[in-house]
């Protein structure tokens, strides 16, 4: 059996009937078959999004390739094919992200650096064993990966118990807490614009770090007081800052913990030999925690928490490297969240494969230049990561889509099913 894949030009004339009704004094002419709009057919079409998302082709080298073929093409009519009237995709995106927030009830992410039009911007990455999802937002901050978990409906905000709770636990004065409750409704969402204007008419001395801390309280307040889309009850992710306070937990990457060990820069042998003596334990107790993911017991919690005070306990007489073990210490909580869900990952490398997807990208195309073309980034390579984590060839998909067979089920009822078998919120059902 010899496989061969042909690549050729096939030129079709469509011959359109076209009548004449003198009841309406108008003329008809037939439309062309489905998938046929303009002058393209639907498989170069097809195969130019493949190119520009799966295989992260660059559109000059895209270009090449069809005119070498014989298929006559603008660099705009490609340009437009890739970015413009693609709605419906646009659609299918949003149905992806739901129904991988509905799929788990803890989701890993993470963000990369991108440029909009020679501008930076923040490449937000949120996934999922079932899929992956692309934000572009312009900043990176606590209310930007409110918006990626939002699925980009527009922020509202709401004070309530949760928010001057959170308030106090970071350090919120009083009479500042007690001066807002005077300033904003209580239990009402509120939109941005209005929530800044009650805040510089009623509370106008109010610094810049305490009017972000009330933003962001009454944004994550608004967020787990609604009940019209899933809450991410857990996140995995690294320990930036903007991660924080938005979830109930938050569980940090093993991998990125032990990155640190390996920064250090021991001079002498004694203390060479500490490092390299402390990383086998290290190493040796996340696959301890790899063995109780598979076969969790409320005796190997009990067993393996008390080893990890054992093993972080650890007095070398190396400084940086006993700096090291008390960090990775403090972050008990945060590291062992497994024992208590053992469906999480101990690391966060979903996500990285996933910004690294998207460097790849803009190594390649350096980044898009328009709002239209940064949304059609973020919904083809949603689509494209998507379709791999599902077995399904994003070519057959997005041919089935372009040509209007629709004979390929939605990603997002993909989502569905599988969830239903894996069962990712498992011990959160438990309890």
């Amino acid at each position: 059996m010899v496989q061969d894949l042909v690549l050729r030009t096939d030129n079709v004339l469509f011959r359109k009937e076209k009548w004449y009704a003198a009841s309406t004094s108008r003329s008809y002419l037939a439309e062309l078959p489905p998938g046929y709009d303009g002058e393209y057919g639907p498989n170069v079409k097809a195969l130019a999004i493949v190119l520009a998302y799966g295989t992260k082709v660059s559109e000059p080298q895209i270009l090449d390739l069809f005119r070498s073929a014989g298929c006559q093409l603008s660099a705009g009519t490609l340009s437009n094919w890739l970015i413009h009237d693609q709605d419906g995709f646009h659609a299918e995106k949003d149905a992806i992200v739901e129904a991988g927030l509905r799929s788990s009830p803890w989701q890993q992410a993470d963000d990369t650096a991108t440029r909009v039009n020679g501008q930076n911007q923040y490449c937000q990455i949120l996934c999922n064993p079932l899929y992956t999802a692309y934000r572009t937002t312009a900043a990176k901050d606590r209310l930007s990966v409110l918006d990626v978990l939002r699925n980009g409906r527009p922020r509202t905000f709401r004070l309530n118990a949760d928010a001057m709770a959170q308030l106090q636990a970071v350090g919120i004065a009083q009479i500042t807490r007690q001066r807002l409750l005077l300033a904003l409704p209580w239990e009402q969402d509120l939109d941005e614009a209005t929530i800044h204007a009650l805040l510089a008419s009623q509370l106008p001395q109010l610094g810049k770090e305490a009017r972000k801390w009330i933003v962001d309280a009454t944004a994550v307040a608004a967020y787990h007081a609604q009940l019209e889309f899933p809450i991410v009850r857990l996140l995995l992710c690294d320990d930036a800052p903007q991660f924080q306070c938005l979830t109930d937990d938050l569980a940090l990457c093993w991998v990125h913990d032990g990155r640190h060990y390996k920064k250090l820069e021991p001079l002498l042998a004694l203390h060479r030999r500490e490092v390299t003596r402390f990383l086998k334990r290290y190493w040796a107790f996340y696959d301890k925690l790899v063995a109780y993911r598979a076969r969790a017991s409320p005796a190997a919690r009990r067993r393996l928490s008390a080893a990890f005070d054992r093993v972080f306990a650890t007095v070398t007489g190396y400084q940086a490297l006993d700096e090291r073990i008390a960090k990775t210490r403090s972050k008990k909580a945060a590291l062992l969240l497994v024992l208590e869900h053992p469906e999480i990952p101990l690391h966060n490398n979903a996500s990285e494969l996933g910004a690294r997807r998207r460097v790849r990208k803009r190594d390649v195309s350096f980044g898009p230049r328009t709002v239209a073309g940064r949304r059609a980034w973020d919904t083809f390579m949603t689509i494209a990561a998507t379709a791999q984590k599902l077995g399904v060839s994003f070519y057959h998909y997005i041919l089935d889509r372009v040509s209007e067979a629709r004979q390929m089920p939605n990603l997002a009822d993909l989502i569905d099913q599988r969830a239903k078998d894996l069962n990712l919120g498992a011990s959160w059902d438990a309890a």
